[in-house]
C-alpha cells in the first residue's frame, strides 16, 4: 500500500509527464524562454532575408531599433552573424545554432501537443504547424513553404503524379526546393486552369518550379479558370486537354491552398451579384474554385477544368496549406469538408482554429 508521501511523488511524476522540459523552464524562468525566442526570430529572420541592414530588419519585425542593435551586437559576437557592405549575413555557425533551435522552439510553444490536438479535431492523418503567425511576419509564410517541400520530398515515391493549384503560398513552397542533382520519376501537374493572375502565381508555374525542385518532370494545362460553360465543353473534348485530364485525375497527391472567400472572390473577379451571393450565404473558405460556408457546405463553385471536389475522394493523400490567423475560419470550413488527409499551417492559424472549435462546442 503507498504511503503519502509515495502518493504525492506519483501525482507530481504524473504531472510531469505532462509538461516537457521547457515548459518547466517557463515557469520558472521566463525571461530565459522570451530571450532564445527573441534571437530565434532575429536569427531566422536574417537567414531568410540576408543582406539585411539593422534598420530594415528592425522595420520588418516592428520592434525599436535598440532591441534590434542589443540583440544583433550579441549575436555577432557569439560568432553567429556577420557584417558585410550590403548588410547583415548569418554565419556557417549561425545556420547550424539555427537548426538546433528550432526543435527547442517548436517545445518552448508545445507546437507536438497542438498539432496532435488538432488533427483528433479535424479527423485529419497529420497536423504540421510551424511557430508564429504569417499575418504578422511574412518569413513565416517560408517556414510553411519550407514544412510543405520537406514533406512533398518525404511522401511521394517513384511513378507518383502530384497536382497542385496556384497562389501565393504554393509559389513559396515552389522555391523553397533545395538544389536537386538526381532525377526522381515523378510527374507534377497543375490541379485547374490557370486564374489570369500573376504569372508566377498561376498553378501552371507552381507546378513547373515544383517539378524542378523534386528534380521530376512537368505537364501544363494552358486553359483558364473562369470559361464560359460552351468554352468549356469545347476544350474538354480537345484530346491533349482530355489527355491532360486524366492524367490529373489519376494523381496520388494532391496539394492546394486554402483562401478566404473575399480574397478568392476577387482574385477571381467575380461580379458583383456573385459577391453578393456569397456575402448572403456567409461563404468563409475556397478552394479548388469551391467556396464554402463555415459548415463546409458549397455556397458557389467556379466552373473550370481539372480536378473537382469529388475527385478527391479517390486521392491517396490530399494536403492543404494556409496559415496566418486570418484564415483559420476558411482553414475550417474546408477541412471540415472531409477530403483532406494532412493539413500544413502556422500557430497563429491553428491556435486561432482550435479557439474557435472550442466555440462552437458550447
Amino acid at each position: 500500500m503507498a504511503t503519502a508521501g509515495q502518493e504525492h511523488t506519483v501525482q507530481v511524476s504524473g504531472a510531469l509527464c505532462c509538461m516537457n522540459r521547457f515548459q518547466v523552464l517557463r515557469k520558472v524562468a521566463p525571461e530565459v524562454c522570451e530571450l532564445t525566442e527573441r534571437r530565434h526570430i532575429v536569427l531566422q529572420s536574417v537567414y531568410l532575408q540576408q543582406p539585411i541592414g539593422r534598420r530594415a530588419l528592425a522595420a520588418k519585425l516592428a520592434w525599436p531599433e535598440r532591441m534590434v542593435r542589443k540583440e544583433v551586437e550579441f549575436l555577432r559576437e557569439a560568432g553567429l552573424l556577420e557584417t558585410e557592405t550590403a548588410g547583415m549575413a548569418i554565419t556557417s555557425t549561425g545556420e547550424w545554432v539555427l537548426q538546433g533551435l528550432k526543435g527547442i522552439i517548436r517545445d518552448l510553444h508545445g507546437l507536438s501537443d497542438l498539432e496532435n490536438l488538432l488533427a483528433r479535431r479535424l479527423s485529419l492523418r497529420k497536423v504540421i504547424v510551424v511557430p508564429g503567425d504569417s499575418d504578422r511576419d511574412e518569413a513565416v509564410k517560408k517556414e510553411i513553404a519550407g514544412a510543405t517541400a520537406k514533406l512533398l520530398a518525404e511522401v511521394l515515391g517513384e511513378g507518383d503524379v502530384l497536382a497542385v493549384t496556384g497562389g501565393t503560398t504554393l509559389a513559396e513552397v515552389a522555391n523553397s526546393f533545395p538544389a536537386q542533382d538526381e532525377g526522381r520519376d515523378l510527374l507534377v501537374v497543375p490541379a485547374r486552369g490557370g486564374l489570369g493572375e500573376e504569372v508566377e502565381l498561376q498553378a501552371n508555374s507552381v507546378a513547373a518550379l515544383i517539378a524542378q525542385g523534386l528534380g521530376g518532370r512537368y505537364r501544363l494545362l494552358h486553359v483558364s479558370d473562369d470559361l464560359g460553360e460552351e468554352a468549356m465543353a469545347s476544350v474538354a473534348c480537345d484530346p491533349k486537354i482530355r489527355e491532360i485530364l486524366g492524367i490529373i485525375r489519376s494523381a496520388q497527391v494532391v496539394l492546394h491552398g486554402i483562401g478566404t472567400a473575399s480574397d478568392m472572390a476577387k482574385r477571381r473577379g467575380l461580379s458583383p451579384e456573385l459577391m453578393s451571393h456569397l456575402k448572403e450565404y456567409q461563404a468563409v473558405g475556397e478552394a479548388l474554385g469551391y467556396y464554402f460556408d463555415c459548415h463546409g457546405e458549397i455556397v458557389y463553385t467556379t466552373r473550370s477544368v481539372g480536378l473537382n471536389l469529388e475527385d478527391l475522394s479517390t486521392i491517396d493523400t490530399v494536403i492543404a496549406v494556409g496559415g496566418g490567423r486570418s484564415k483559420a475560419e476558411a482553414a475550417l470550413a474546408v477541412l471540415s469538408t472531409g477530403h483532406q488527409h494532412i493539413y500544413i499551417t502556422d500557430e497563429g492559424a491553428a491556435r486561432q482554429m482550435l479557439e474557435a472549435l472550442d466555440n462552437w462546442c458550447e
